[in-house]
């Protein structure tokens, strides 16, 4: 009776253990609209952690209307919440500034990994006489997704070339914007993703828009306000029907969680990003320029589980961040 009793019990322990091996963990991935490359990224990396991690992390991928709506989520979202931004916003919010005034909770956020830097693209019609972005100036314009980054990062942009003021801000969503451009209600629109975009791809099929180049000296002026921006170029063709390169800026993206995170789903996920960034790059080029090193300008402190990767991987991170 009492082996017996022993062997049930040992048993129960197996099955109990066995079960706790194989359960699922959930990770929430918030990036961007369905639309931009960030959402494409986001749905990449949902299947990349649950391959790697043989069924074990399983994804789900939420639709966003920007980094601000991210941020904010960041602060409340309880467990394994994923979700990209540039590093300047959560500055923002941890220092209280608009939009997040009166607002706690993002103490809690840890940087995971680096994205694919955000590129600003000031879209117009090819008639609307735009070809510098001082010529903005009395235009009908779509700043960006209202109450998103992009928005706050146009209105700086042309706020430092002295015209924000002198453009017609119209309030339209940025998912209306290419039909209001198209049907010649608007001059242009502002959107932010890794390039190339994938809707606006679509859109230069049909012909008629332009992206604008900033200029050196304008180019100077931007980063002289923002060291971590930086240029880039994005390649003549890669929007069919603009055949010159266009000079336009960046800022780094990072991938962060929250301290709600357990070590273990921290490390798991970094690890099966670095692991397999190269093939992620194959499929989508926007990887290509991403690297360890660029870790070091998201800022914000690194998950614990994200840090004991760098460390055993030899990747050096800022004192700052441990």
């Amino acid at each position: 009776m009492n082996r017996l009793f022993h062997a049930a019990l040992a048993a129960g322990a197996t099955l109990l253990v066995s079960g706790y091996a194989t359960a699922e963990t959930r990770v929430t991935l918030k990036s961007a609209a369905s639309t931009t490359s960030y959402y494409a990224m986001t749905v990449q990396l949902g299947e990349l952690i649950k391959q790697e991690s043989k069924g074990q992390i399983v994804a789900t991928i939420e639709e966003s209307q920007g980094s601000v709506q991210n941020v904010k989520e960041g602060a409340k979202r309880p467990g394994n919440f994923v979700f990209t931004t540039p590093p300047n916003l959560l500055a923002d919010a941890k220092a209280g500034k608009k939009p997040f005034e009166g607002e706690t909770g993002y103490d809690d956020i840890r940087t995971l990994f680096v994205m694919p830097f955000v590129t600003v693209h000031l879209v117009v019609r090819t008639d609307a006489g735009v070809g510098d972005a001082t010529q903005l100036a009395g235009k009908d314009f779509v700043m960006g997704g209202k109450g998103t980054f992009c928005e706050g990062r146009t209105n700086t942009i042309l706020g430092l070339l002295g015209v924000a003021e002198k453009v017609n801000k119209i309030d339209v969503e940025l998912k209306a914007a290419g039909d209001a451009m198209k049907n010649r209600k608007i001059a242009g629109f502002a959107t932010c993703s890794s390039h190339p975009i994938p809707s606006l791809q679509e859109m230069a099929v049909s012909g008629g828009i332009g992206v604008v180049s900033f200029t050196p000296a304008q180019i100077k002026t931007i980063l002289d306000a923002d060291p971590l921006s930086g240029p880039v170029t994005i390649a003549a063709g890669t929007y069919k029907g603009i055949d010159t390169p266009i000079q336009t800026v960046g800022m780094p993206v990072g991938a962060y969680a929250t301290a709600r995170m357990d070590d273990a789903t921290a490390y798991a996920i970094v690890q099966a990003f670095w692991k397999h960034r190269a093939e992620l790059a194959q499929k989508h080029p926007w990887w290509a320029g991403v690297s360890p090193d660029q870790v070091a300008l998201l800022g914000q402190k690194l998950h614990p589980g994200a840090l004991k990767y760098y460390k055993e991987a030899g990747i050096q991170v800022p004192a700052a961040m441990q």
